[in-house]
């Protein structure tokens, strides 16, 4: 036997499909298994994974991703994790929790850097610094400064899962799973409830740890153009610290239902209402106990024929009866693969409460019923008449499609196939075969041409399947009041059974946190860091290659990138040709050219067309500010990407779209309006801050108004009036649609983007010309936007217990030049003053800020914050922070390292393309941003005392909007009676 570096080498198999060398490694002292895969992606990646099964819904395993990465026996700072993020290279940087797994990621292009992350997270995970403090900032405490104040819980895991499960689409998912597993360690939530999360001990914590983080329970990834060798020397230094044992990690199988099981559980909605709430209802399945990639690539296709997308049979099917007004789907890669599939916007009767419903249970004839029997009709239809072929044809090339371009995104390749082995390796499977998709393609294939392949899946998966469940989620206006009034209670008990030495206690231990956390790491801690240097960055801007072209008089970006034969296409057209009146319906515009039909398809078979033919069209509305110019850019997309094979269809279906798409399906424009509403309304309770954030960009620029006028609350109430106006008014609204479609598809104001190598773009040009040729041309009149935002400080209320605070103002408003130093105070304040007083001492999830350097607009945010004056207060400390701010060279230079790792995103061909066009329309040329980096690069402690300086005379001016729980703005607004303006939202 062969041991390199305490490893031996158990396998070795070149992947031809991600042009690899994959080597599969045992640690001989600890047996921790590692896949070292070798190739030329710059963008390297690690990821260390545990096996975490939870015991119970206390958020344990969740808890401790957490706090793990705050210090450790070689880095004993209070985090390292945002030491990293402060001033690392990194493309990713992250820990996830699983359902019974915690996993954590980390990529980047500098090797030195690289290796530094592996480092400092191994040392993370395997000797961490755990202490009861770390565990109460994290996890949970009770919190007491004052004798005379009230008991309260705090802690950041705590407020982000009373965040998580104020979301509908939480309670969906999580019920799902837990009425499929009951009694299984997938019937527990690892995130953690927060009405259970105050059951775990810092011991239990402790105890988790010594259990399941360590080298026999690990999988462990590396991918890249790395040296292999350094991986497992690197490796070897931790591991060899540790002797083998036996992890007892194992997910086991739960037993099979013998008949099905239906379930009623209440959701919290807003207590006061304009039209009664409507109701959810899932169904849910477990699939197979043998893990089997075949199995995973078929499901991921028939799901597609399912429910994929709104020409799908069954998703159709529900829409069309109008008993259900959105549909999801997905298959999760747990031990047991199951299928969820969630259903909202369900009528219930108007005696129809949730204690009602709860007492009376599922009624067959009512709604409910009726939605599970068109489930199975539908079923049975597609199984005994068979699918229809275009439907498995577009499934088949749609899922083949993703898999040959492997296009992850932001998110590094390396990760993405991380998962995707996991997916079978974390159960003891074949680490190696979802890295090998040609054989079971082939194989799905086969099956299809023998006939009755995915048929046969629904008749065994579903029809035959007794392991399944139907949830109904009932709306319960009183349920976030009842559950905050709940914990209030129990929290009022608490403290009513404490003695004095007791509370004295708890104020002590609060007061001992507070000061832990305000107390700075010391010069000694921060230097056991490994550290890049100027020395390491490239002082010279990315560019894309880009040449401007005219094809058929379209003025036509071309950028000539290596792109595995794939065409990226894009087509964008003026928006400045609209009323500011057409502007709302835009996204709605955009789903019709594609979920409307043309001249000779219907919807279905476009979009089976779209499926069969192309990797994808969709559209894109992109609308910004731009350099020296009041006015915005706006421009809808239509984008596209195919194979060459596949080119003349890729241009015939845009050309179909655009010349023929046809406006006037009223009963399809209804089903999108109301899906878009409860898509919208349910959004609210998770991304709160997006909302914030669009309303208050509404306020400083055009291009901000577009966009609130387009995505923000301000849509959401369009759409909310056009559900309505969709069906008393339908005429004004389709001669809206056919007013959009007639200004906007003109060939005089398109732009054309290109991605693709020249030798392809040769053969690709002369059939590009005659679409563009075919547009209809005519004189571009612009249109003149005048927005009108208001000013007061507002408030949206939703049900919950956590808000989501916003606060901007524009700093060029007051004086400031604008200033490449800006872009490192954003990245300073965002990993050290509100990281530290909105999120470690405030509890909140999270702290952003942001600076926008064409409108000089500066951004502050909250996310599932238990807060909201407080944070408000935070917010303006931060000009105090920076006027006073103390830093040493070297942690400028991080924070600088921290903002070139901003500018540097790793990118992809297309989104490379995409940006040098997007760059180009907003007038950011390369001279412009080369500039920006010097002022970055050139950035100092003057250069942050002045920003403060101005922050400090702005902030007294600021704009505030907040989304968040009714309770805290009405306390907020009694503070100062009458300074919010408050709105329910949700």
């Amino acid at each position: 036997m062969t041991v390199t570096h305490g490893f031996e080498l158990v396998r070795e198999e070149e992947l031809p499909e991600l042009k690899s060398l994959a080597r599969q490694y045992r640690h001989v002292k600890t047996g921790a298994d590692l896949i070292s895969v070798i190739n030329d992606d710059e963008n390297k990646a690690f990821a260390i994974t545990f096996r975490t099964p939870p015991a119970d819904s206390t958020g344990v395993a969740h808890i401790l991703e957490h706090s793990v990465l705050c210090g450790s026996r070689k880095f004993p700072l209070k985090e390292p994790f945002i030491e990293l993020v402060k001033g690392s290279l990194n493309t990713f940087l992250n820990a996830m929790t699983g359902s019974a797994e915690t996993y954590y990621p980390v990529a980047s292009l500098n090797e030195r850097d690289f290796y530094n992350l592996v480092d400092v997270y191994l040392d993370s995970v395997f000797f961490p610094n755990l202490t009861p403090q770390v565990f109460q900032q994290e996890g949970w405490h009770f919190e007491l400064t004052d004798k005379s104040d009230p008991l309260i819980y705090k802690g950041v895991v705590f407020n982000e899962m009373k965040g998580a499960y104020q979301s509908p689409d939480t309670v969906l998912y999580d019920e799902a799973e837990r009425s499929l597993f009951p009694g299984h360690v997938y019937g527990v939530s690892s995130g953690g409830e927060p009405k259970n999360i105050p059951n775990l001990t810092f011991e239990m914590l402790d105890a988790f740890h010594k259990k399941y983080y360590h080298p026999s329970n690990s999988r462990i990834w590396f991918w890249g153009d790395d040296n292999p060798d350094e991986r497992l020397r690197l490796l070897d230094e931790y591991l060899s610290l540790f002797d083998k044992k036996e992890p007892d990690s194992e997910v086991p199988l739960a037993p099979h239902f013998a008949t099905p099981k239906r379930l009623t559980v209440p959701y919290a909605v807003g207590a006061e209402t304009d039209a009664a709430p409507k109701a959810m209802m899932s169904m849910n399945w477990v699939l197979a106990d043998t893990i089997d990639f075949q199995f995973d690539l078929s499901m991921e296709m028939l799901k597609h024929i399912l429910t994929g997308t709104a020409a799908s049979p069954l998703r159709k099917a529900l829409i069309d009866s109008g008993l259900v007004e959105h549909v999801g789907s997905g298959v999760s890669d747990i031990r047991q693969r199951s299928f969820r599939m969630g259903m909202k916007g369900i009528t219930v009767p108007d005696s129809s409460t949730a204690e009602g419903h709860l007492a009376s249970g599922f009624i067959p004839e009512g709604p409910f019923g009726k939605v599970e029997t068109l489930v199975f009709d539908t079923l049975t239809s597609l199984a005994d008449g068979g699918i229809d072929p275009d439907a498995i044809e577009a499934a088949v090339n749609t899922v083949e499609f993703g898999l040959r371009e492997l296009n992850t995104g932001g998110f590094p390749r390396g990760l993405a196939v991380a998962f995707y082995s996991l997916s079978t390796w974390l159960f003891d499977g074949d680490p190696f075969r979802p890295l090998h998709f040609e054989k079971p393609l082939t194989d799905i294939k086969a099956g299809i041409a023998a006939g009755g392949y995915f048929e046969k899946m629904i008749r065994t998966l579903f029809l035959e399947n007794n392991h399944r469940t139907t949830i109904t989620y009932l709306p319960d206006p009183g349920l976030a009041e009842r559950e905050t009034e709940e914990e209030k209670k129990k929290l009022a008990a608490i403290r009513a059974s404490m003695t004095d030495a007791d509370i004295d206690k708890v104020i002590a231990e609060t007061k001992y946190l507070q000061e832990l956390q305000q107390t700075p790491d010391s010069e000694e801690a921060l230097a056991t860091l490994p550290r890049l240097t100027l020395q390491d960055l490239d002082p010279n801007i990315k560019t894309v290659p880009t040449e401007k072209r005219s094809v058929a008089g379209a003025s036509t970006y071309y950028h000539d990138l290596f792109t595995n034969g794939i065409i990226y296409l894009d087509l964008g057209f003026d928006l400045r040709v609209l009323p500011q009146d057409l502007l709302p319906y835009l996204p709605l515009f955009g789903r019709s050219l594609l979920q409307m039909g043309t001249a000779k398809e219907d919807f279905v078979k476009l979009t089976q067309r779209i499926g069969r033919k192309t990797g994808g069209v969709w559209h894109d509305n992109l609308v910004s500010s731009a350099h020296g110019q009041k006015e915005a850019i706006g421009r809808l997309f239509l984008r596209s990407k195919a194979t060459p094979d596949q080119a003349t269809e890729q241009l015939a279906i845009l050309s179909d779209i655009i010349l023929t798409g046809r406006m006037d399906n009223q009963e399809r424009f209804k089903q999108m309006v109301t899906e878009e509403r409860v898509r919208l309304e349910s959004s609210l309770s998770s991304s709160g801050h997006a909302y914030a954030s669009r309303r208050l960009s509404s306020r400083f620029s055009e291009s901000g108004w577009v966009g609130e006028q387009m995505g923000g609350i301000t849509y959401v109430n369009f759409i909310r009036d056009l559900c309505d106006r969709a069906v008393s008014d339908w005429p004004s609204v389709q001669a809206k649609l056919e007013q959009i479609k007639s200004l906007l598809f003109n060939r005089n104001s398109l732009i054309v983007n290109v991605t693709l190598d020249e030798a392809a773009y040769q053969g690709f040009e002369p059939r590009l010309a005659e679409l563009v040729s075919s547009i209809p041309a005519a004189d571009v009149k612009t249109s003149a936007w005048t927005p009108s935002p208001d000013l007061t400080p507002e408030a949206y209320t939703i049900p919950g217990q956590v808000n989501f605070v916003g606060k901007a103002v524009n700093l060029c408003d007051f004086g400031y030049q604008v200033n490449g130093s800006a872009l490192v105070v954003n990245n300073l304040l965002r990993t050290t003053w509100l990281w530290e007083k909105v999120r470690v001492e405030g509890g909140a999830y999270g702290g952003f800020c942001a600076f926008d350097h064409i409108t000089g607009q500066f951004t502050f945010l909250s996310y599932r914050d238990p807060n909201l004056l407080h944070t408000l207060d935070n917010f303006d400390g931060s000009a105090g922070y920076l006027k006073e701010l103390f830093l040493s060279d070297a942690e400028i230079t991080r924070n600088v390292i921290g903002t070139i790792s901003d500018l540097d995103a790793y990118q992809l061909p297309d989104a490379k393309g995409w940006s040098a066009m997007l760059r180009d329309l907003i007038g950011e040329n390369d001279a412009n941003r080369q500039r920006r980096r010097d002022q970055v690069l050139g950035t100092n402690l003057a250069d942050l005392r002045a920003f403060g300086e101005v922050l400090s005379t702005a902030l007294p001016t600021a704009q505030v909007c907040i989304v968040g729980a009714a309770d805290a703005v009405e306390k907020a607004n009694a503070s100062k009676p009458g300074w919010l303006k408050v709105t329910k939202a949700l």
